[in-house]
């Protein structure tokens, strides 16, 4: 997965990220959403049959990286989760 920064702040960010349409973004979105400190989150498309997709993130109270990171661990805590639920299933 490849991104390009379009704009960056202390608490804002514009990026693509290459390669992905829906389904990591949206997985994204959500995680940052959860989190109090990030008022605004968002991946939009400019055509059906693009490849990239475009993404923003707003935060108050916390720098934008660290709401990133702090998405990316809930999402790998939560797949670890998943994994090990899987386990169980005979």
């Amino acid at each position: 997965m490849e991104l390009e920064i379009l704009n960056s702040s202390d608490n804002s960010a514009e990026f693509m990220i290459k390669g992905e349409r829906h389904t990591f973004p949206n997985l994204l979105k959500e995680a940052l959403l959860s989190d109090d400190k990030v008022s605004f989150a968002a991946c939009s498309m400019n055509h059906p049959m693009d490849k990239d997709c475009k993404f923003f993130v707003r935060t108050e109270g916390k720098q934008v990286k660290k709401a990133l990171s702090d998405a990316l661990k809930k999402i790998d805590d939560g797949l670890d989760e998943f994994k090990k639920e899987l386990k169980k299933i005979k």
